[in-house]
This record gives structure tokens, C-alpha cells and sequence, in this order.
């Protein structure tokens, strides 16, 4: 079984010292790729550093909505030269998060408009934040994507209408450990099976959302937790793990444009 961890934040301040053995972790979970998210300029530049170091990660620059009250052409003139690197495979994450509001709406939205612009300019796919935009996500999404959208929805959390719409456009679906919380996760069990099998991806979101049963034992999430996403993904949907595992590993290769 090949898996690879769409989502991870392995440029978190929480791995300090401890990379080599959480990713010889994931190896051992059949963990074989994995995509290192960046939010701002600093954690942009250390998920290139970890990728460009291990052939295992890959990586991504973007400017998370959280801290779009930060952000300014200068900033992303800086990520566009990270995105030369050769192990950059998305520009991410970005999007719109009126949840908890770290950032104005009108930054929010400025910058998001700049980043799926910068996007296009340079090829390469999206990842997507979206929390309780009311729709906003997915108007700018159509006013402003162009016709050659392409990315994923990182942590679904929407209802069957919005899931319904992201397909619509061609964009991939990530889901985390969510899935595997009895409570939480009993509206997107019913989801997962609407989603066209090459659509899926997983993700661990590490070291957020950590998966039961691992969350019992362990606050942190990690990229080995992925296979618990995975094989609940194939438990709801009724499926074969190990066939789903492919299927799933050539869909994350082919939108990042990795050699499966």
C-alpha cells in the first residue's frame, strides 16, 4: 500500500528536532509521500527547505487566510521565488476563514484574489481553506478562478450543495481524521460516498485533527495517521483499502504533478 498525506504541517514549530523520526514513522504506515503546506512567508520557506531535503516531501508557498492581515505584494513576490524550487507542487493554502476572523474580510479577500491569480500565472494547482463564508468562498471561486481551475478543498467540512459545486469545477476533495470522529464526522461519513472515486484525497492536516483512535493517546497529529483516514475512507465507502490506496495515490500524483 502507497499512501501519500496531501495535507500536513511538518513546518510546524511542534516537529522541532523530530522530522527525520516522523517521517521514518510514516514510511513504517506505508506513508510514502508527503505534501508540506505552507501558511505565511516563514513556514513557506521551511516547507521548501524540508522538501528540497527529503525526496519523500513535497511542498507548497501560499498565504493562509488567517494571516492575510499580514500579507502585501512584497510577501508574495518572496513566495513566488520559493515557488521556483523544483519540489513546489502547489500554491497553498489560501482561501477565506470568517470563523474566527484573524484577518479583515477585505484582506481576506484582496490576497485571495492575488494568490488564485499567481496560481495561474505560475501552473500550479491550489490548496483551498474554507470556514463560514457563507457562499463567499465559492462566488469568488467563479468570478475570479478562471476556467482552468485546479486544486483541492483541504479539510471538506461543507454541506452536499457546496460539495457538489467544488466537483462541478473539477476540484479535488481532502478529507482528515474528522472522518473518524463519531460525533463530528457523521455528516461527512455520509459524504465521502458521493465522491467520485478519483476526486478523493486524504489528508492528515498534522499536527491538527488527529484521527481516533490515535487521538486518545496523542494531542498531535502526524503524518502516519493518514492510514487511519484512509481505511476509514474505504470502511464508508465500501471498498477494497488496498485498491482505494491506489487509486487514491495516483489522483493526489496527478494534481500535484508528481511521478507516481
Amino acid at each position: 500500500m502507497k499512501i501519500f498525506d496531501s495535507h500536513c504541517h511538518l513546518n510546524d514549530r511542534s516537529y522541532a528536532n523530530e522530522i527525520a523520526d516522523v517521517i521514518r514513522r510514516a514510511a513504517q504506515n506505508d506513508v510514502k509521500a508527503i505534501m508540506c503546506v505552507g501558511i505565511d512567508t516563514e513556514r513557506s520557506h521551511l516547507a521548501v527547505e524540508l522538501a528540497t531535503d527529503r525526496p519523500a516531501c513535497y511542498a507548497s508557498v501560499g498565504v493562509h487566510p488567517h494571516d492575510a492581515g499580514k500579507c502585501s505584494e512584497a510577501v508574495l513576490s518572496t513566495l513566488q521565488r520559493f515557488a521556483a524550487d523544483p519540489q513546489v507542487k502547489a500554491w497553498g493554502e489560501t482561501g477565506l476563514d470568517f470563523n474566527r476572523m484573524y484577518a479583515p474580510r477585505e484582506d481576506q479577500e484582496k490576497w485571495f484574489i492575488r494568490q488564485l491569480e499567481i496560481a495561474a500565472e505560475l501552473g500550479l494547482p491550489l490548496i483551498f481553506h474554507e470556514r463560514d463564508s457563507g457562499g463567499r468562498f465559492l462566488e469568488m471561486l467563479r468570478k475570479y478562478a478562471g476556467i482552468n481551475l485546479k486544486g483541492v478543498v483541504h479539510c471538506f467540512s461543507g454541506t452536499d450543495d457546496e460539495l457538489e459545486a467544488y466537483l462541478d469545477m473539477g476540484l479535488y476533495i481532502g478529507i482528515t481524521g474528522i472522518v473518524t470522529i463519531k460525533q463530528r464526522g457523521r455528516q461527512l461519513r455520509k459524504q465521502v460516498p458521493l465522491i467520485p472515486v478519483d476526486r478523493i484525497l486524504v489528508e492528515t492536516d498534522a499536527p491538527y485533527l488527529t484521527p481516533a483512535p490515535e487521538k486518545n493517546r496523542t494531542r498531535r497529529n502526524e503524518p502516519a495517521f493518514v492510514k487511519r483516514v484512509l481505511l476509514k475512507v474505504a470502511e464508508v465507502r465500501g471498498e477494497d483499502p488496498e485498491q482505494l490506496a491506489e487509486i487514491i495515490w495516483n489522483n493526489t500524483c496527478r494534481l500535484y504533478d508528481v511521478d507516481p
